[in-house]
């Protein structure tokens, strides 16, 4: 089914009136792309993972259900947002299953249901990535949601251009600083 840009718009805006029937609508309309972000997110996940894409799609989806306050733009706006709970419910679970393993006996989150064959140390990246790009927000936010668009959304540049209201070309030069910059990083933490 192919989605016109604008039906989602219009579903956000009837969202925000606070009209009940336009999230399940929403939902139905935005589902696809949202599978498609998740295997994005999931095709990162070192092999052996069991994690499935259903379930974080609905764990995000629930999150995103929780954003009432929200002003919605348009589609774009979404789905930025929409990876961006994606890239949370990864790393809460990630955090949980690093606890469980040292013994903490931290509370299961909602994926319990979710089968996770991960190592620590894949735990560990998942954490060390989440960490690193939340110091580069800290100084250049511009930079942090390109990379979390691009990295973790699987978003082309030119969506990520549309989104974040940038040229394509912009984005390419601020795409290639980051992933120097978090390469380094990264390697500073041995995650990488």
């Amino acid at each position: 089914m192919q989605v016109q840009p604008d039906e989602i718009t219009l579903l956000l805006q009837r969202l925000r009136r606070g009209d009940e029937g336009a999230a399940d609508e929403l939902l139905r309309v935005v589902y696809e792309e949202l599978r498609r972000i998740a295997r994005a997110y999931m095709g990162k996940e070192a092999t052996g993972h069991t994690l499935q894409t259903t379930a974080l799609i609905h764990e995000a989806w629930m999150r995103l259900a929780d954003q009432s306050r929200v002003d919605w733009r348009d589609r774009t706006h979404f789905y930025g947002v929409a990876a961006h709970m994606m890239r949370r419910v990864l790393v809460d679970h990630a955090r949980a299953r690093l606890a469980d393993k040292r013994g903490a006996g931290a509370a299961a989150l909602s994926l319990d249901w979710v089968e996770i064959e991960a190592t620590p140390q894949k735990l560990e990246e998942i954490l060390a990535v989440d960490e690193v790009l939340s110091r580069l927000r800290g100084f250049d936010e511009q930079q942090a949601r390109i990379v979390e668009m691009r990295y973790f959304a699987g978003m082309t540049v030119g969506e990520t251009a549309t989104a974040l209201g940038l040229s394509s070309r912009t984005v390419d030069r601020e795409w290639a600083l980051a992933s120097a910059w978090l390469r380094v990083e990264l390697s500073r933490k041995g995650a990488a």
